[in-house]
């Protein structure tokens, strides 16, 4: 008579979770401190020119000091923070003199983006257009202005992919970094709201139509509106807190 096998072997054993490395864990931290701090940043939770110091926001966002002591570290490179010798670090002050110059070299490079992108943008490309138009419309209907934000950037985005080149791809992804903080002052208005998503629309037709001249018009346009807005929410004291 055969040996019996015991009943476990003829069992498939579930495969044991593999805890990530403590490297692994720390990137992943680090990863959560950065997306958490620049988002209170450019949502102005923290204030433009508000002090900040490892304790106090780690303490704040639940989060360990190391991960906040890089991620801050991070913004400081990025523009987002700034480090003052002996007074510590700070948000950077919003600086209607550099929302010019992003404004201008927004015009100059998406502007040329988006008629390659009207000549090469394909159909899902313009599905994905369509579909963040229906979510920021979505998120004007409930006054999300924080969701809208996200989705402009990712509307921009995306009109910098469909020009097919990856070096205006990065040249944009760069200017909207710096000014996401202007984007959100600017759709804290609500009427500014219906603005952008009429202007989306518009440009979106335009591609559609595969009419580059038509969607670097409406784009300008769009973008010198969102300059007289935030320029002139600045002037009107904008209280720097969106809390």
């Amino acid at each position: 008579m055969g040996e019996t096998k015991p009943e476990a072997d003829s069992v498939t054993p579930r495969r044991a979770r593999i805890p990530a490395a403590p490297r692994e864990r720390a990137v992943a931290l680090k990863d959560r401190a950065y997306d958490i701090i620049k988002h209170h940043i450019i949502t102005c939770r923290f204030a433009p020119g508000e002090k900040l110091n490892e304790a106090q926001v780690g303490t704040r966002l639940n989060l360990s000091r190391m991960p906040v002591r890089n991620a801050l570290a991070k913004l400081a490179l990025e523009g987002l923070v700034t480090i003052r010798p002996r007074k510590g670090l700070e948000v950077r002050p919003v600086d209607p003199e550099e929302l010019l110059q992003i404004i201008e070299a927004r015009v100059i490079n998406e502007c040329r983006a988006i008629k390659l992108a009207a000549r090469n943008v394909t159909d899902e490309e313009l599905a994905a257009l369509r579909d963040v138009i229906d979510r920021t419309a979505a998120a004007e209907a409930s006054h999300d202005t924080e969701t809208m934000m996200l989705l402009d950037r990712e509307f921009h985005d995306l009109l910098a992919r469909a020009s097919g080149s990856a070096v205006f791809s990065d040249i944009l992804r760069n200017l909207h970094d710096r000014s996401v903080r202007f984007w959100f002052i600017s759709l804290n208005e609500q009427t500014q709201q219906g603005t952008v998503l009429r202007d989306h629309r518009e440009i979106v037709e335009a591609m559609e139509a595969r009419d580059g001249a038509a969607a670097s018009r409406a784009l300008a346009r769009h973008i010198e509106a969102f300059r007289r807005n935030v320029t002139q929410r600045v002037r009107d004291g904008w209280p720097h807190s969106a809390n």
